[in-house]
């Protein structure tokens, strides 16, 4: 007797499509409830006082340096 099929792709594309691909959802904060409040506190000042981290995202937004602050 002859083997059955093993897998088919069939309709699978279509299903995907009935809803539409959708990308991913990007920036979604993270929450912070639950968290050591001293951590949190901490975090907050090292983000303010990063000034390396803004520099290369001013830089990156104008499209001089890439995600690793290489020149492009």
């Amino acid at each position: 007797m002859a083997k059955s099929k093993n897998h088919t792709a069939h309709n699978q594309n279509f299903k995907a499509h009935r809803n539409g691909i959708k990308k991913a959802k990007v920036g979604l904060k993270v929450s912070t409830k639950g968290m050591d409040p001293k951590f949190i506190r901490n975090q907050k000042f090292a983000k303010k006082n990063n000034k390396s981290e803004q520099k290369h995202t001013a830089q990156r937004v104008k499209g001089a340096v890439d995600h690793f602050g290489n020149k492009m």
